[in-house]
């Protein structure tokens, strides 16, 4: 079933923006176990320490997963709000992003290592049962979670993301981006993370949206984006470029997801609009919710509109 909510306008609680995560929720390691062959297993260790923000412990579940080369604090304004309303909301910072870890090499890192991280974790934790929300390759990820863990997911958002294939080419952008993403694997690996930072300061950003362009004239958040970048892995940055080229399209296998699923992407984000519709589509119980005034990340942009989507769909 799909449902185009865009004129939603249930009332949502007065949200923060640029929130300190650290004052409304609890930061913290983590030891999760390491899966057998991982990379990151090195001198004997089998856990491997995952930061997480927390907060509301001891309500409902509910997991967020960040996207590509975000971080934790991609969730920074919404973590008080849904702990208020009854979640244990823990949100880690994926391997190779944020406060890490970032273990080396490139085969340290992939779709499967962070999925089996995140198993892991709601392990961890003793969560038997849990929401989980991820954001673009977030969203990737938390496709391959409930595949496999379907009967332990109540619900799932999945937020202006993809079921793979996400070089661009075929959401608008040129159709040369491939290639370009190639040679930028190759800068990566031999001048480092910095040297792309660097020229996709100096590019064009043909799928921003005026949304997006609205939040860079915030103060403080250009800086904090490239904060995140930098924070990152480059060896992370190269696999996960090179898996994004790699994957095939896995929609089919989401006509298998047993639970309601609420489908979210931002009316002017170009590069996730149809897939997004595709996806309410192919999943049994699933809906789909246009968030009016934001591009790829809606929870800044019309964070109001997010949050009565969401934490609407949540409450069901």
């Amino acid at each position: 079933m799909t449902i185009d909510e865009r004129d939603d306008r249930r009332p949502s609680p007065a949200l923060g923006f640029m929130t300190d995560l650290a004052s409304v929720a609890d930061i913290r390691p983590v030891a999760v176990p390491l899966t057998p062959g991982d990379p990151a297993a090195r001198g004997g260790a089998d856990t491997i320490d995952l930061t997480v923000a927390e907060a509301g412990v001891g309500g409902r579940p509910l997991l967020l997963v960040h996207g590509f080369t975000g971080a934790k604090e991609d969730f920074r304004d919404v973590v008080a709000p849904l702990a208020a309303a009854g979640h244990w909301v823990v949100a880690p910072d994926l391997r190779g992003h944020g406060a890490g870890p970032h273990p080396p090499g490139e085969a340290s890192y992939g779709l499967d290592r962070f999925a089996a991280d995140l198993s892991g974790l709601v392990d961890v934790l003793g969560w038997d049962r849990f929401d989980l929300l991820g954001h673009s390759m977030g969203g990737m990820i938390a496709q391959k979670v409930a595949l496999a863990h379907g009967s332990r997911i109540d619900r799932l958002v999945l937020m202006d993301t993809a079921t793979g294939g996400v070089d661009g080419s075929e959401h608008g952008a040129d159709p040369d981006n491939a290639a370009l993403m190639r040679i930028g694997v190759e800068l990566c690996r031999s001048e480092g993370i910095a040297a792309i930072a660097a020229v996709l300061q100096m590019g064009d950003q043909p799928l921003e949206s005026p949304a997006h362009q609205r939040l860079a004239e915030q103060p403080g958040w250009t800086e904090w984006e490239s904060g995140k970048f930098l924070a990152c892995s480059g060896d992370m940055w190269c696999a996960m470029v090179e898996e994004f080229l790699s994957t095939p399209d896995r929609m089919d296998l989401l006509a298998s997801l047993p639970m309601p699923t609420l489908v979210v992407v931002g009316e002017q984000d170009r590069a996730f609009r149809a897939v997004s519709a595709r996806m309410a589509e192919v999943i049994s119980d699933a809906r789909l919710s246009v968030i009016p005034d934001a591009g790829h990340s809606p929870q800044f942009e019309n964070p109001s509109a997010w949050y009565a989507a969401v934490a609407g769909f949540l409450a069901r």
